[in-house]
């Protein structure tokens, strides 16, 4: 049974609320092995079409706890590297999970915060909400978290604020792509999420999951291997049930069999 985690479904959402909220959510290795596993698991359930990270309390993460801080100062490098190795599995089973990830975000994400942020694939943020690549003004750097956060706002965008450790608002980080809505008020904030996941969920589960796993293969890659992945993904998803339902549902005018 998850500690500082906790897990809810309801019609084909599934809910994963950090609960530390007298710490601010901030993460330390116990938390980051239930994200992992949670993370993990709920890309294998059956009854979930969509995933929401969320959070109790006055933020959404003000990233690690400062007891876990204060342990690492004692690590020897290849401790170091082992947490750092579970960090960024972390990160990677939520920006990896199968389903789509909605961040809904409050308070502060900070440090740490704004990783687990840019690892969700669409964020909706309260109005109020700050944002702060922090690690710096400690004497360390974004490391771990610099490919999610670089993959959201670009090298540009990451430069300024990994560098100066600048807090900006919700409206600034939707203006660089970490988040994708903002809402003015605790009520527009569910409501959006709640919108963002019919639109989800009229969309196939298989095709859902291509498109995340395509979307990350072709990163990088030259254009001649990237010909071939997607010409065969597309070739795939089309003969698959889901997709030949799909074609034929538009063709026929009809509910695809995916909706519910």
């Amino acid at each position: 049974m998850p500690q500082f985690i906790t897990e809810s479904t309801t019609d084909s959402v599934h809910t994963i609320t950090l609960v530390r909220p007298e710490l601010h959510n901030a993460f330390n290795e116990v938390v980051i092995e239930e994200l992992t596993k949670t993370f993990i698991d709920a890309g294998k359930r059956d009854d979930a079409r969509v995933v929401i990270l969320a959070a109790e309390g006055k933020s959404f993460c003000a990233g690690a706890d400062i007891n876990w801080m204060k342990r690492m100062v004692g690590y020897s490098f290849e401790e170091n590297v082992a947490d750092a190795n579970a960090m960024a599995g972390m990160l990677r089973a939520i920006r990896d999970c199968p389903k789509p990830v909605i961040a809904r975000i409050h308070g502060a994400a900070i440090g740490g915060g704004v990783g687990l942020t840019a690892a969700c694939d669409i964020v909706v943020a309260l109005k109020s909400a700050v944002f702060s690549l922090s690690e710096v003004k400690l004497g360390i750097i974004p490391a771990v978290i610099s490919p999610f956060v670089l993959e959201k706002i670009g090298p540009g965008h990451a430069r300024r604020y990994g560098l100066t450790a600048e807090r900006f608002d919700a409206a600034e980080a939707r203006r660089i792509g970490l988040v994708s809505e903002v809402a003015e008020t605790i009520e527009e904030l569910d409501a959006t999420i709640a919108r963002l996941v019919e639109t989800l969920k009229a969309n196939g589960p298989l095709a859902l999951t291509a498109c995340k796993r395509t979307l990350t293969d072709v990163a990088g890659m030259q254009w001649d291997a990237i010909q071939k992945l997607t010409t065969q993904r597309i070739s795939e998803i089309r003969v698959s049930d889901e997709g030949q339902d799909g074609l034929k549902a538009f063709l026929e005018k009809r509910t695809p069999k995916w909706v519910e």
